[in-house]
């Protein structure tokens, strides 16, 4: 049955089985949504467009899917952001944003979604050096100069054995690595990202400390020295031992009801206020600045040329295999490795006229993907952005969050039911979606 159909058909038969007054019946049509007062007391923070109802009615219309999670959605925090786009006839794009359950005070532990920012901003404080033959491909040394640091004088996973940000960057969006996101935050520092991300207007944003590896917050305050050399291995640029005095904001963000240290368990929320933290919106508007620059305010842009998007977005869609070096096993990292929306922790190949450029994250018992899906054979795009906290039994570091059971198949089908909406919901215009064509390594 037409999705639309059968939306519909369900809302004239909940106008019909209800007594006493009912609203009309909404259409799921995408266009501007009524407020609607009655969602106040579900956020503290209510977004524009937040109280329509098109997410949820298009959920309720899988309750195949979703008939378990809807009732949980404050326990399992969930949050959505569907945005469809647009074209007019100059296939200049114009977007609506829906939203589900959104509120920027209900934390969710964003894992590897911070690198996206992470990414961006060391692309543009290369620019802003402004050093002759310092660029993203020149070879990039880490060193050490406090406790718990490790140095980088090689990469086997670039084809010269020279590490880069280029190919930090690479392997940020193609496998999530976290050795890369590492290098790139002692790069840049605390007070940097931080502060250039709130001057875009990101403030949601706290990037406060590496990924896995075990650092107290004095350590994460503290970022290696650096060095940029030349092909002759001379110095072009030397960044001495940083310690960030950024102030951390006043959080109280605890999670789950115990949690596991050193082996004991602690039967108390885990506290997560000296951890990281960036809203579900805030990682939508970065990821629209990158794909749709000149569709931001300018403050909001990262100094980026045509090179560095290319780069970024490459490799955002790109699967590990069609990579030349390094030559990724494909069964470890298959093409959804880290491709949550619409197809979960599905394995074997993915058609390739469907490209999703996103970043994903995963810990802590939170799956959360940012993402813009585009279809080149059908011509539809959508940006689509969701979190989900998978973790049943309320206990942290125990190793078993419900990601298998809950948080895959929920983002597989969720991405599956909005593809399929936007299938068949109808453009004025169709899209040139060419710009987004990319050519891969093979």
């Amino acid at each position: 049955m037409n999705l639309i159909l059968k939306i519909y058909l369900m809302a004239v038969l909940a106008f019909c089985c209800a007594c006493g007054h009912a609203k009309k019946a909404q259409s799921v049509e995408v266009k501007e949504p009524v407020a609607d007062s009655s969602l106040a007391d579900e956020a503290q923070t209510i977004f524009p467009n937040s109280s329509d109802k098109l997410i949820e009615n298009i959920l309720k219309a899988y309750p195949q899917y979703f008939d378990t999670i809807l009732p949980r959605k404050k326990d399992l925090k969930l949050q959505i952001i569907y945005t469809a786009i647009d074209r007019n006839k100059n296939n200049k794009p114009s977007f609506t944003a829906h939203y589900f359950n959104v509120n920027a005070d209900n934390y969710f532990y964003p894992a590897s979604t911070v690198k996206m920012p992470v990414a961006l901003l060391a692309l543009q404080k290369i620019h802003e050096l402004n050093i002759k033959g310092v660029d993203k491909n020149t070879s990039f040394i880490t060193e050490t100069g406090f406790k718990g640091e490790t140095p980088v004088y090689n990469d086997p996973n670039s084809p010269d054995g020279r590490p880069t940000i280029a190919n930090y960057i690479r392997k940020i969006f193609l496998v999530s690595d976290n050795d890369a996101y590492n290098r790139l935050y002692e790069f840049l520092g605390q007070e940097y990202i931080n502060d250039h991300l709130h001057a875009m207007g990101y403030n949601s944003a706290a990037i406060v400390h590496r990924l896995e590896v075990s650092m107290n917050e004095e350590q994460h305050r503290n970022t290696n020295p650096i060095m940029f050399l030349d092909t002759a291995n001379n110095i072009l640029y030397s960044q001495p031992l940083q310690r960030s005095n950024f102030a951390y904001p006043d959080r109280h963000d605890s999670v789950a009801n115990a949690y596991y240290k050193n082996g004991e368990l602690i039967n108390q929320p885990m506290n997560f206020s000296r951890k990281n933290k960036v809203s579900l919106q805030d990682l939508t508007n970065i990821l629209k600045s990158v794909l749709f620059p000149e569709e931001v305010a300018p403050n909001q842009r990262f100094n980026l040329t045509e090179d560095d998007y290319s780069l970024v977005k490459k490799y955002m869609s790109q699967f590990p295999g069609e990579t030349i070096f390094p030559q990724y096993d494909t069964t470890e990292f298959y093409d959804a490795y880290v491709k949550l929306l619409k197809y979960g922790s599905g394995k074997g190949s993915l058609p390739k006229q469907i490209r999703i450029f996103n970043k994903e994250g995963d810990a802590y018992g939170f799956l959360t993907d940012i993402a813009y899906i585009a279809d080149f054979e059908n011509k539809i795009e959508f940006m689509l952005s969701a979190t989900i906290y998978c973790n049943s039994d309320g206990v942290m570091n125990d190793d078993h969050y419900d990601y298998d059971s809950v948080g895959y198949p929920y983002l597989k089908h969720l991405g599956e039911v909005f593809y399929n909406y936007e299938l068949q919901r109808k453009r004025k215009h169709t899209p040139d979606l060419s710009t987004f064509k990319i050519t891969y390594d093979k």
